[in-house]
C-alpha cells in the first residue's frame, strides 16, 4: 500500500513540475500570463496536496493551520491590493519564500548536524534564504515609503557588510563542524543583518532589478533545502522542491540580467554601487523648463496624427491609469493613433507598466517595448510622458554622465513632447533630465491623475 502511495505522490510531483514549466512559458508573453499564474498555482496546490499523504508525515494539524492561516492572507492581501501596491507584494512574497527556505535549514541543521553533506547544503539555504528576506523586507519599506527611497550608505559599508558576511557563515559552517546547535544563533542573526545592510544603499531606480534578484535567491534557497531532504524520510517532497527552485532560480536571474542589461549597468554595480546615492553636480543643461496649459496641450494631442504615451513611476503613484485609458479612447475617437511605450525598468518591478494599463483595460496591442518604438518617435507628432524620468533622459546620450550607455526610449526625437510631473525635481538616479529642457517640450506640472482628468475635460470640451 505504502509503493501505491509513493508512485501515486511520484506521479504528482512529474506533472506538478510539467505544469510548473509550461506557466513559466506562459507567463512571458502578456497575453498569456494569467493562464501561466493558474498553471503554476494549481501545480503548487496539487504539489501540496500530494505531500500530506507522504508516508512518514506527522504533525497533520499544525501543518493544516500553517497553511490555511497563511493561505488565507495570502488570498486576503491579493484580493484587496492595490495594483499600484504591487511591487510591495512582490517583494513581501519574494521575502517570505526566502523566509521559509531559512526556516527549513534551520529544521534540517537542527536534526542533521551529525551529516556534514546535509547540513552543508541547509548553511547554505539558509545563507541565501536569510539574505533573501531581510533584503525583501527593506525593499518593501522603501517602495512603501515607509523608509527612505534614495540609497542609504553607512561608513566604510563594503568592509564591514563583508566582515559580518564571512563572520556569520563561519558560525554555519563551525556548527557543522563541531554539532553545536547554539553557534546556528548569530550565524541566522547576522546573515538577517547582512541583507539588510546589502539592500540600505540600493535605491528606488535599481528596485526593478532587486527584486529580481531576491526571487532567484529564494528559488535557489528553495532548491538547496531539497537537496538536503531528498535522504530523509519526505525525499520526493525534497525532489519537487530541488526542480521547482531551480525553475524560479533560473527564471529569476535571467530576468535579473535582462533588466541590469535594460540599465547598461553590471549586476554588481546595481547591489553595490549605491546609484543615485548622491546627485550629479557640476552639469548645466542649456534651456529653461517651458511649462504649457493643460488646453493647449489637449489640442495638441486632438490634431497630431499618432500620439505616443510613455508611462511611468509617477503615474502608477497618481494611480492614473483609469484616465489614461479615458484619454487614450477619446484621442482614437478623433481618429488620433495612440501606441504606449513601455521601457524595461519603468516602475518599481519587471512589467509594472503593462499590469497597470492592463487593469485599465488598455489591449496588449497597443503596447510597445523600447526596441519596437524608439524608430517611430522621428515620426510621432506629440509624445506624452506621465511620471517617467530616468528612463527617457537624453543624458544617457551624453558622455561622462551617470546614465551613460543605457538604452532609453528616444522621445526627445519626436515633433513635440508633453511630460507630466510634479515638479521639477529629478529622478530616483539624481541626474538631471535633459529632455526637459529640450525646445520641442513643454511641462505639465502637477498629480498626473489631475492632469490627465483635466486633458480629458479640455478634450470634451473641443468637440
Amino acid at each position: 500500500m505504502t509503493a501505491w502511495v509513493g508512485t501515486v505522490i511520484d506521479a504528482v510531483y512529474v506533472v506538478a513540475v510539467l505544469a510548473f514549466i509550461l506557466g513559466l512559458k506562459a507567463m512571458s508573453s502578456p497575453e498569456t500570463a494569467r493562464r501561466g499564474i493558474v498553471y503554476a498555482g494549481a501545480a503548487m496546490l496539487a504539489a501540496v496536496v500530494a505531500t500530506f499523504f507522504s508516508p512518514g508525515l506527522s504533525n497533520f494539524l499544525l501543518i493544516a493551520v500553517g497553511v490555511i492561516v497563511g493561505g488565507g492572507i495570502g488570498y486576503y492581501w491579493a484580493r484587496v491590493v492595490q495594483m499600484t501596491a504591487m511591487p510591495q507584494m512582490v517583494a513581501v512574497f519574494n521575502g517570505m519564500g526566502g523566509g521559509a527556505a531559512a526556516a527549513i535549514a534551520g529544521v534540517v541543521l537542527l536534526s542533521s548536524l551529525n551529516n556534514p553533506a546535509d547540513a552543508g547544503l541547509s548553511v547554505a539555504g539558509a545563507v541565501i534564504g536569510s539574505i533573501s528576506i531581510a533584503g525583501s523586507v527593506i525593499a518593501f519599506l522603501k517602495l512603501q515609503g515607509w523608509m527612505r527611497q534614495k540609497p542609504i550608505v553607512l561608513p566604510a559599508r563594503q568592509p564591514v557588510n563583508l566582515a559580518i558576511l564571512v563572520v556569520g557563515v563561519a558560525f554555519g559552517v563551525y556548527s557543522v563542524v563541531r554539532v553545536e546547535t547554539i553557534f546556528l544563533l548569530p550565524f541566522f542573526l547576522l546573515l538577517l543583518l547582512y541583507g539588510i545592510l546589502l539592500t540600505l544603499p540600493i535605491g528606488g531606480a535599481d528596485m526593478p532589478v532587486v527584486i529580481s534578484m531576491f526571487n532567484a535567491l529564494t528559488g535557489i534557497a528553495v532548491a538547496l533545502d531539497g537537496f538536503a531532504l531528498v535522504n530523509g524520510p519526505l525525499g520526493d517532497a525534497g525532489y519537487a522542491m530541488v526542480i521547482a527552485g531551480v525553475l524560479v532560480g533560473a527564471a529569476g536571474s535571467l530576468l535579473t540580467v535582462l533588466m541590469a542589461r535594460a540599465m547598461n549597468r553590471s549586476i554588481s554595480n546595481v547591489v553595490f554601487g549605491a546609484f543615485g546615492a548622491t546627485e550629479e553636480t557640476g552639469v548645466t543643461v542649456q534651456g529653461t523648463m517651458k511649462p504649457i496649459e493643460v488646453e493647449d496641450a489637449a489640442v495638441l494631442m486632438a490634431y497630431a496624427n499618432q500620439v505616443v504615451i510613455a508611462p511611468g513611476y509617477g503615474m502608477a503613484v497618481a494611480q492614473a491609469q483609469g484616465k489614461v485609458r479615458e484619454l487614450s479612447d477619446l484621442l482614437e475617437a478623433k481618429g488620433v493613433s495612440v501606441k504606449f511605450a513601455i521601457h524595461p525598468v519603468a516602475g518599481r518591478m519587471p512589467g509594472h507598466m503593462n499590469v497597470l494599463l492592463a487593469e485599465a483595460g488598455i489591449s496588449y496591442d497597443k503596447l510597445y517595448d523600447r526596441d519596437e518604438i524608439n524608430p517611430e518617435f522621428a515620426n510621432t507628432d506629440v509624445v506624452l510622458v506621465i511620471g517617467a524620468n530616468d528612463v527617457v533622459n537624453p543624458a544617457a546620450r551624453r558622455a561622462g554622465s551617470p546614465l551613460q550607455g543605457m538604452p532609453i526610449l528616444d522621445v526627445d526625437q519626436a515633433k513635440n513632447v508633453l511630460v507630466i510631473k510634479r515638479g521639477q525635481g529629478k529622478g530616483f538616479a539624481g541626474i538631471e533630465n535633459d529632455l526637459f529642457y529640450k525646445d520641442n517640450c513643454r511641462m505639465l506640472y502637477g498629480d498626473a491623475q489631475q492632469v490627465v482628468a483635466k486633458l480629458v475635460q479640455a478634450l470634451k470640451r473641443s468637440g
